[in-house]
């Protein structure tokens, strides 16, 4: 029968699932495209006001008002020095030592006592000298009188031998008496002398001007000339030694300071470098280097009155090579260094900071030596240069010590370290 075939209407249910999963894609590539879309929309608005956040920071930064040291751009001499470790050394030390034998009578100083070229120290039992002095004096006058008599004979012998009264030998042989008569004298002459200076030697004295030791011996020993000690140790400690070592390579600056005869002045100052102690001039450069240290020795010697350098003490030595005429100087702190070299903050116009680029000749201690890039009478920027950059606004104030002070240090770079922006 017809009524048993299928209905057509059927066909068009079996495609719903088909439409609805392509519905479901559609819905999610739209969801993923807005999200992407907010996502480079966010990343964009936090881009812009992470900009305008830098930009107000900078635009804060330019108008803040930076508290800043300042000091003035000076002109004035500089000596250049150069300085090392150094001690100090006696101008003379003598062990004083008994030239003959002798038991001591008398020690006639104190220890740490000044004391002068020739003033006795220790007397050495003088009798046994004298008593040698009085036996020689007795020798010369006896064969003194034999030579008078000899010479008496002789001449009598010369004239009886002229008239051929006697035989020459006779009167050669009495002329040969009167010269062996004359040396035993002169032989007396000698043992005065000789008895004299062992006399002399007894009575020990100081050979300089300088300062006693501690005793080595007390009265009573017997010392002998051939002892390997001494009575006591006298130092000259006016003048006064100063030995100190420099870098080799400072030898040029040294040699070509020194050339011609020229004199240098040498400072000598307390270890920490606050006290001065003296000052004199540079006596010898040695002649050889120390290869171990790579250094060269040099001495100098100083006038010493008030005893303010002692032997052995350790001391700062400033040698001045030069003098710097008319330099422009400024606080060493003013120079920075940058990734284009040294550089100087300058207080310009409506109180900003402007960068300048410096050369820096020199650094004396606290104080610089610009060779260009500065003028005389400029504000410069002594501290607080980390917080500014070329533009910022600054409140000067001048430093404790408004213009820079003469150099009196060492020849170290001292600049402290900053960068550009």
């Amino acid at each position: 029968m017809m009524h048993d075939a299928p209905l057509p209407a059927a066909e068009p249910a079996a495609d719903a699932p088909a439409r609805g999963s392509m519905a479901t894609r559609v819905v999610l590539l739209l969801l993923l495209a807005a999200a992407i879309g907010g996502g480079a929309w966010l990343v964009r608005a936090r881009g812009r006001a992470a900009s305008a956040a830098a930009a107000a920071a900078a635009s804060a930064m330019q108008n803040r008002v930076v508290p800043v040291l300042t000091a003035e751009v000076a002109r004035r001499d500089v000596p250049i020095v150069r300085e090392g470790l150094g001690n100090v050394a006696a101008f003379y030390t003598v062990t004083v030592k008994t030239q003959v034998d002798g038991r001591i009578d008398r020690v006639a100083f104190r220890e740490g006592q000044r004391v002068k070229k020739g003033d006795v120290l220790v007397q050495i039992d003088p009798r046994p000298f004298a008593i040698q002095l009085e036996s020689a004096q007795a020798a010369i006058a006896r064969d003194n009188a034999n030579l008078k008599n000899a010479q008496l004979n002789l001449e009598r012998y010369k004239t009886l031998s002229q008239q051929n009264l006697i035989a020459v030998q006779q009167y050669t042989d009495q002329q040969a008496t009167v010269d062996q008569l004359d040396a035993q004298v002169r032989s007396d002459r000698a043992l005065i002398d000789s008895a004299k200076l062992n006399l002399d030697y007894a009575r020990i004295t100081s050979p300089i001007d300088g300062v006693t030791g501690v005793r080595l011996v007390d009265p009573g020993n017997v010392v002998h000339a051939a002892d390997p000690g001494g009575l006591v140790v006298v130092t000259q400690l006016d003048p006064i030694a100063v030995f100190f070592t420099l870098p080799e390579d400072d030898l040029p600056d040294i040699t070509a300071a020194t050339a011609g005869g020229a004199t240098l002045s040498v400072e000598a100052l307390s270890r920490d470098g606050d006290k001065p102690l003296g000052r004199g001039t540079l006596s010898v450069i040695d002649n050889q280097i120390n290869q171990q240290t790579a250094t060269i020795r040099l001495k100098s010697i100083f006038p010493n009155p008030q005893s303010a350098l002692w032997p052995n003490q350790f001391v700062k030595a400033r040698l001045q090579l030069s003098t710097r005429k008319d330099a422009l100087v400024v606080p060493a702190a003013v120079v920075q260094h940058g990734p284009s070299g040294t550089f100087a903050y300058v207080v310009g116009a409506n109180a900003t900071a402007e960068m300048r680029p410096v050369v820096v000749e020199t650094t004396q201690g606290d104080l610089a030596v610009i060779k260009g890039g500065l003028a005389p009478g400029e504000q410069v920027i002594v501290d607080g240069q980390a917080q500014i950059r070329p533009g910022s606004r600054v409140a000067p104030r001048p430093a404790a010590s408004a213009s820079p002070a003469p150099a009196a240090g060492s020849a170290s770079t001292t600049a402290r370290a900053g960068s550009p922006p």
